[in-house]
């Protein structure tokens, strides 16, 4: 039986490819361990771009993985959109700082698409966020069990 997928966040993917972040080391060292290619969406990668930006540094690096099919964006907004909003509305009573963003929901979704994926993220949240309703996602993340 094959590795089950490994979704990644924004976070991550920007931790890997700035070293000056606080989880560059911890994020390269995870990632070697973890099958590959990991999938996400655009709406995260979109995020991840942004976050790059803001540190000024070039998206070459972001834009490679996509062209060494390292990285695969396995989603599809339009068709997933009654989901999304679906998502988006049941986590809207939180409060402002952790309400799903477009990101989060999309992540949440592949992880229901593929159920037995991990979402690899440094973000919090996705300890509240539950997929098919009530079940934990399982994460990848520093503060996580170390359950790969």
């Amino acid at each position: 039986m094959s590795d089950p997928p490994v979704i990644i966040d924004a976070g991550p993917l920007v931790a890997l490819l700035s070293q000056k972040d606080a989880y560059h080391d911890w994020a390269s060292e995870t990632a070697r361990a973890l099958p590959n290619p990991f999938l996400s969406s655009e709406p995260a990668f979109t995020e991840a771009c942004l976050l790059l930006q803001r540190e000024n540094l070039p998206l070459d690096s972001l834009f490679a993985l996509l062209e060494e099919q390292a990285l695969l964006l396995a989603f599809d907004v339009q068709s997933e959109s009654t989901a999304l909003a679906s998502l988006i509305r049941k986590f809207s009573s939180l409060p402002k700082g952790a309400r799903m963003s477009l990101a989060d929901a999309s992540l949440v979704r592949l992880s229901e698409i593929h159920d037995r994926a991990a979402v690899f993220t440094l973000d919090r949240h996705f300890t509240i966020y539950r997929k098919h309703g009530r079940r934990q996602i399982r994460l990848i993340a520093p503060w996580a069990s170390s359950d790969k």
